[in-house]
């Protein structure tokens, strides 16, 4: 005895039976192929989906990896950050400085290139923006300047840097952007 599936009446089945036998052999193997042609396409897709669906997960699993960290590179750039205000705000070398001042100053210079290149061989660089175009996607304008000496729109200083983790901005520049001088039009028309 032949069970049907829980889902088809024996009704349906019969009917697609009498359907089947009311076909000649041509019409008969026509619909075959028709409907061979058509689990062909389904199959096809369900392999393209399924191809796309692991690239999809690969990926987000890579910049899980590569991201995962972002919240302590920022913690760490800050470090690196007061590094940096650190050595910046020892006296200018000089000669005939006190021994211990060169040393100190040696010493944090030392530490900044070690922590920097430490940084940099885990994806996270820094990037001076002095004297390069103002881009908003990459810099913060802190105040504007105006001044002759650059075309408008220049980066004059970079009150911090920008910082990347693997080519994604991490942190913004802070920088002070050039502006065309204003020009003396009202006195002028007077």
């Amino acid at each position: 005895m032949i069970e049907e599936p829980d889902n088809m009446t024996a009704s349906e089945t019969t009917s697609d039976a009498e359907v089947s036998a009311s076909l000649d052999p041509a019409q008969r193997i026509a619909a075959l192929e028709a409907e061979l042609q058509d689990m062909k396409d389904k199959w096809m897709r369900s392999e393209a989906e399924q191809a796309n669906l692991r690239q999809r997960t690969k990926r987000q699993i890579e910049d899980g990896r590569a991201y995962a960290v972002q919240k302590f590179a920022k913690d760490v750039v800050e470090a690196a950050e007061n590094l940096r205000r650190g050595i910046e705000s020892l006296p200018p070398r000089s000669y005939g400085e006190p021994e211990i001042v060169t040393k100190i100053r040696d010493g944090f210079e030392g530490i900044e290139r070690s922590f920097v290149g430490l940084l940099e061989r885990n994806g996270i660089l820094r990037i001076d923006p002095t004297g390069s175009n103002f881009n908003p996607e990459m810099h913060q304008a802190m105040a504007e300047q105006a001044t002759t000496n650059y075309p408008p729109g220049t980066v004059l200083q970079a009150w911090s840097q920008t910082w990347m983790l693997n080519g994604r901005l991490l942190r913004p520049a802070m920088v002070v952007v050039a502006k065309a001088p204003e020009s003396n039009s009202v006195y002028n028309n007077q």
